[in-house]
């Protein structure tokens, strides 16, 4: 892992944008409008889905995905100018929050400027044509970092942005080489020293299947080396699993322990229910109750927190990425003030600096967590299934006060009964 991540990025919330569909206007300004709700929410960093143009050939949907960038330098023209992206920037700034944007360099749209300029930067298929490895990606081509011009012109673009934002959250970082984002962080550092590096790292099997066939497919052990923060895709098949009863809550708990002795001591995770290529949290946990204790285990995961924007209202849809769609602001629901409440929980230190073990205990659906730093503990209690239960806890008989609701809680024969809401209880071991 990257040596100089700080631990405190534990303690952080991320709240993620896609510009295009997080209003009708679907602008920079719309969102610089709305800082200040997204702000009192309890958020650290505001991650920008890309922001640049968008290519036009082979477009899918009307608009095309963000995720086909037809420049890297420039803004797209839909949001806004160049002025208007650093006006928010500088916003957000103002309002004590920090800005990453995306990265895209595994590849860009078939009629990008680098495709234009540099064709020689791309990989071309048996017939000599520009193509993407993937298959499944119709909109796009790959670029081909044995290419060493091709690094030194993506990092002179990363070394352009780190002058106005905070950080970059690099989109499928794992099938691009190594040693090119060990290079490209210490070239940033020289502009940016506290330059954030979120890689979006990916799932076990993506992994496997890309090496099999030849491709570079880093695991995220490789990518904490160059990187701060990884995404949470090593368990997260285990996660939905538990949903869709293809494994149980058991299973689940054992691969997130195992994050606490195959990363380094200050690995830091993204913790989420649910993301811009993933289904929204409230749709594949419907049950209010439920939702509720998900998010707050969220919170309370050893990890950065990561919502996606209408998460705050339960929205059960997730916006297309390819047209069109604005996020729902009036659903009827609306979670912010736990999310605020959990925020002021997450910014205790023991959550940047413990021992972390998860506990399932799959009869009650219940996850039991405990954080360990010296003397002090947290311990969490999550009904998965929003459900009463009787749960066993290491905890001394007494009465306990529940940080997340302010209600007292009873812990008797060294059980405590989990009613409606969640339950995070601070003691000290010798209690």
């Amino acid at each position: 892992m990257a040596k100089d991540t700080p631990k405190s990025l534990r303690n952080q919330v991320m709240y993620a944008i896609y510009i295009r569909n997080y209003s009708e206007q679907g602008t920079f300004g719309a969102v610089e409008e709305d800082l200040d709700r997204i702000q009192a929410l309890g958020v650290d960093w505001i991650w920008i889905l890309p922001i640049h143009p968008t290519g036009q050939q082979a477009r899918i949907g009307e608009l095309g995905s963000p995720y086909a960038i037809q420049n890297y330098r420039e803004v797209n023209p839909e949001f806004g100018t160049l002025a208007d992206f650093k006006s928010l920037v500088q916003a957000i700034h103002d309002k004590g929050m920090k800005c990453l944007i995306d990265v895209v360099y595994n590849h860009t749209s078939p009629d990008s400027w680098l495709a234009h300029h540099h064709p020689e930067y791309f990989y071309r298929n048996a017939e000599g044509r520009m193509y993407n490895r993937i298959g499944d990606w119709k909109d796009i081509i790959d670029l081909d970092y044995s290419h060493l011009a091709l690094w030194e012109y993506q990092i002179d673009t990363l070394k352009m942005w780190a002058e106005i934002v905070d950080g970059f959250r690099c989109d499928v970082a794992p099938l691009v080489p190594l040693d090119f984002w060990l290079r490209a962080r210490e070239e940033v550092a020289k502009i940016n020293p506290d330059c954030l590096w979120l890689s979006e790292s990916v799932e076990p099997a993506f992994i496997m299947d890309n090496r099999a066939r030849g491709m570079v497919s880093l695991s995220d052990s490789e990518i904490f080396q160059a990187f701060d923060i990884c995404y949470d895709y090593d368990v997260f098949e285990y996660f939905r699993g538990y949903l869709t009863g293809a494994n149980t809550l058991s299973a689940y708990a054992l691969r997130v322990n195992m994050q606490e002795f195959i990363y380094p001591d200050n690995y830091i995770k993204l913790r989420y229910l649910e993301n811009h290529d993933q289904a929204r949290a409230k749709d594949i946990i419907p049950d209010g109750l439920s939702l509720i204790h998900w998010t707050a285990f969220i919170y309370f995961q050893k990890g950065m927190t990561l919502l996606y924007a209408g998460q705050e209202y339960e929205n059960d849809f997730r916006p297309d990425l390819f047209n069109r769609d604005t996020v729902n602001w009036d659903t009827g629901r609306d979670i912010s003030e736990s999310l605020k409440a959990l925020y002021s929980i997450k910014s205790k230190e023991i959550f940047a600096n413990s021992r972390y073990h998860l506990t399932a205990l799959d009869e009650s659906d219940i996850l039991v967590g405990t954080h360990t730093w010296g003397e002090e503990r947290l311990i969490g209690v999550f009904s998965c299934k929003g459900k009463p239960a009787e749960v066993a806890v290491p905890l001394a008989d007494g009465v306990y006060h529940n940080l997340l609701y302010g209600n007292d809680v009873v812990v008797k024969d060294g059980k405590l009964a989990i009613h409606v809401a969640p339950i995070m209880i601070e003691t000290r071991s010798d209690t």
